[in-house]
């Protein structure tokens, strides 16, 4: 059976969107920390959103960011969209009721990462199909912007793991209580 694990960056104050300000922040630790993340993985799970802003972007970072760059590109992703049609950058939408096509998803022995598509998190959380949370809270308040969790959105979480990177940034690990 699969694992769905959600990979989110945000603020002090819970924003999460656009996250230009991760920048400073980002080192070799953080960077090898995502890459073992992606390596565990057999596919991504994503919103239209994050789908639409990755294939504009990895394809022309390949030559640049190696390994990560290659699994980026070359792994299946299963995108949730009621809008696009063709599908591109090795991609399966979801057909039909998307927390149906997930739980079946997650019944095949391959193990799902989210980055970002808050929309996406916040609808697979009220459905119970992530199995963890790995949240890097970065020393920044946004001040504005879209917070990760929505109005209404509640779940109780266990903690499961937590470091602290050189540039300040907490990276904690929670699963479903």
């Amino acid at each position: 059976m699969g694992k769905i694990v959600a990979v989110e960056y945000v603020t002090l104050d819970g924003v999460f969107e656009e996250p230009v300000w991760s920048g400073p922040y980002f080192n070799a630790e953080l960077s090898a920390w995502q890459a073992a993340n992606l390596q565990e993985a057999d596919a991504l799970l994503l919103g239209r959103k994050t789908y639409e802003g990755f294939k504009a972007a990895w394809p022309q970072m390949a030559a640049e960011t190696g390994d990560f760059g290659a699994k980026m590109n070359g792994m299946p992703k299963h995108v949730a969209t009621t809008t696009l049609t063709e599908p591109e950058w090795n991609a399966t939408f979801i057909e039909g009721e998307v927390a149906d096509a997930v739980a079946k998803l997650k019944t095949e022995p391959a193990n799902l990462l989210i980055n970002g598509s808050g929309n996406l998190v916040n609808y697979l959380t009220r459905h119970n199909l992530i199995d963890e949370y790995r949240v890097m809270i970065f020393p920044v308040v946004a001040g504005e912007g879209r917070r990760l969790w929505e109005p209404g959105t509640k779940i109780a979480l266990g903690h499961a793991g937590s470091w602290r990177s050189e540039t300040g940034v907490e990276v904690i690990n929670y699963v479903p209580a």
